[in-house]
């Protein structure tokens, strides 16, 4: 039977592009429509409806995102869920608590379903590029037949355990990143007010011990004032969010990320929710402008 992809938004049109370059036999589909010129040209079927995925597809990737978009497309608590996902495979890729992961899990177990659990950690240029980093969760015998189909999207793919630890590993890294690309604004906010020259910084920054793929990028973005989105303001928003409830649920203090936090809601109610994560250096120049 063909693969299923379902949510081809920032990160999952590129993704599922790969796949259909790779010449996997997909059948996509986006609950806002559109979006399916290049897959088609690379060879995808559109499917009427997700239902009609899962009517084609014995493995469905779900790209959505938050709890409500996966609830919808699966028909989670109505007659349909366990129709749609009885014998089939269903991979989540997206970003949701833990917590709803292994509910959801439990769900479809219980349906006669299989459930692989596989976010993946880069933004849009690594996901056109194909070189995503998968964490996999699930039972063996559902994450082994997975991985392979992985590959065009992702250069690796980790396994993590059982449901929820690839979701959890998935915040842990999102802790690292966000905090880093917040550090990195803030550092071109000094740099500027101190009237340096943006691109003397970049030079600095991208020569430095502490430079990596991602700061190369971000610098470059701050420095021009790019903020063409590759890692939106609101995702940004919504994973520091589920970083912090996991932490208060864990009896855990998270400093750092709480700042982050109210930074990009900051840089949110700017109207800079659809912005790449750079632009929260915007959050930054407001609070200075407040202080004079």
């Amino acid at each position: 039977m063909a693969v299923g992809f379902i949510g081809l938004g920032v990160m999952g049109q590129p993704m599922a592009l790969n796949l259909a370059r790779a010449g996997t036999p997909l059948v996509v589909w986006n609950r806002s429509g559109g979006k399916y010129q290049p897959l088609v040209e690379a060879g995808a079927t559109v499917a009427d409806s997700a239902a009609d995925v899962f009517a084609r597809a014995g493995v469905v990737i779900l790209m959505l995102a938050n709890d409500a978009a996966i609830d919808e497309a699966l028909g989670r608590g109505t007659p349909d869920f366990a129709a749609r996902v009885r014998e089939r495979t269903i991979v989540h890729m997206g970003t949701t608590s833990a917590a709803y992961s292994h509910g959801l899990e439990a769900d479809i177990r219980q349906a006669g379903g299989q459930y692989v659990e596989a976010p993946v950690s880069g933004s849009r240029k690594p996901a056109e590029a194909g070189q995503l980093v998968a964490m996999l969760a699930g039972d063996a015998a559902a994450v082994e037949p997975v991985r392979p189909l992985l590959a065009p999207m992702c250069r690796e793919a980790i396994p993590c355990g059982a449901v929820p630890n690839a979701l959890t590993m998935k915040l842990a890294v999102n802790v690292f990143l966000i905090t880093m690309v917040t550090g990195l604004a803030e550092a071109m906010h000094f740099a500027e007010r101190h009237g340096l020259d943006p691109a003397h910084f970049m030079a600095v920054a991208n020569a430095s011990p502490m430079a990596s793929d991602v700061s190369r990028i971000k610098v470059a973005k701050l420095a021009a004032r790019d903020f063409s989105v590759q890692a939106a303001i609101t995702d940004v928003l919504k994973n520091s969010r589920l970083v912090a409830e996991a932490a208060r649920a864990a009896g855990m203090a998270s400093p750092l990320l709480d700042v982050c936090h109210a930074l990009y809601g900051e840089t949110e109610a700017l109207g800079l929710g659809q912005a790449d994560m750079a632009a929260v250096i915007r959050a930054f120049e407001q609070r200075t402008a407040q202080l004079g």
